[in-house]
């Protein structure tokens, strides 16, 4: 008898309205002008970046800019420091700004934080070195302390005031955990002050994301291998489902994953293309479709 293998695609995966925005004024601005540079990958996404590579988007580092002048350069959702936007005037480059409006938001915050009369210390839970917390601590001429796990948290003067901010991609728990790190060891009378600043369209799949997985047999969960984000969502699916694989591409399903199940889930990061998990769905009816036909 023929097993019936149920192949679903999470709805709620994929970009985030950040991603989708920046991807969209970069095919709008290819359509009008075929030379259009992005500092940085546009997504942690390397399917992704090939696709729009191949529309003519060139990648570049921030090194490559500093030698273009009278170009386009898109910036990518992550948002950039007020240094690039300074390179920029000087070497007459046209920015084509898509930074996510929730990262913008909390660059101004953070701004306006630093130019307070006598601000505290202000510290950021986020990835040291990732594009978003390289913009955040810019707002703050690079004084900004970044902390991701309590053996970065003796970086902290915890005699005085700290405000506490939070990449916007980080998670909920971890970001509460790690503001009563700090609060239990800040001195008598220090004021630590913690600001909401995570993005509620990503942190909300955590908890979805889990009961999806749990609905089915195995979890092919699909993102780029630069993707902190679903480096943090596959954790939740994995809880949910230990039959749960990561993967970037179709070329990385192992057809052993698939024997004898009777449902697959695919999902994904908020870098991960729609297009992409489809495609990863074929595959796996098509790996099951094998199987069953070897079986006879």
């Amino acid at each position: 008898m023929r097993r019936q293998v149920e192949v679903e695609i999470d709805s709620g995966s994929g970009f985030c309205f950040g991603v989708t925005a920046a991807i969209d004024k970069a095919e709008t601005q290819l359509n009008v002008h075929p030379e259009l540079y992005c500092l940085g990958d546009i997504v942690h996404n390397s399917d992704e970046v090939e696709r729009l590579q191949r529309k003519g988007l060139q990648t570049i580092t921030h090194a490559e800019m500093g030698a273009l002048t009278n170009v386009n350069v898109l910036l990518r959702a992550h948002g950039e420091p007020p240094s690039t936007y300074q390179l920029a005037a000087r070497n007459n480059i046209n920015i084509i700004d898509a930074t996510c409006p929730v990262v913008l938001r909390l660059q101004r915050r953070i701004k306006t934080t630093y130019d307070s009369p006598n601000p505290p210390q202000i510290v950021i839970y986020g990835k040291t070195g990732h594009a978003e917390v390289n913009g955040l601590v810019g707002q703050t001429d690079g004084t900004a302390i970044v902390v991701d796990d309590s053996s970065t948290l003796d970086n902290i003067d915890f005699s005085r005031p700290i405000a506490l901010y939070s990449q916007t991609t980080k998670s909920l728990e971890g970001y509460r955990k790690m503001y009563e790190r700090i609060a239990e060891r800040a001195g008598d009378g220090v004021e630590v002050t913690c600001h909401d600043t995570i993005c509620r369209q990503v942190a909300n799949r955590a908890e979805r994301l889990g009961a999806f997985a749990a609905s089915h047999s195995v979890i092919l969960f699909v993102c780029g291998k630069k993707s902190s984000n679903g480096r943090v969502l596959y954790g939740h699916c994995l809880e949910s489902n230990p039959r749960t694989h990561l993967i970037s591409n179709p070329s990385e399903i192992n057809p052993e994953w698939l024997k004898n199940v009777t449902s697959i889930g695919v999902c994904g990061a908020t870098s991960t293309p729609r297009w992409l998990m489809e495609d990863v769905g074929e595959a796996a009816i098509s790996i099951v479709n094998r199987q069953e036909g070897e079986n006879g």
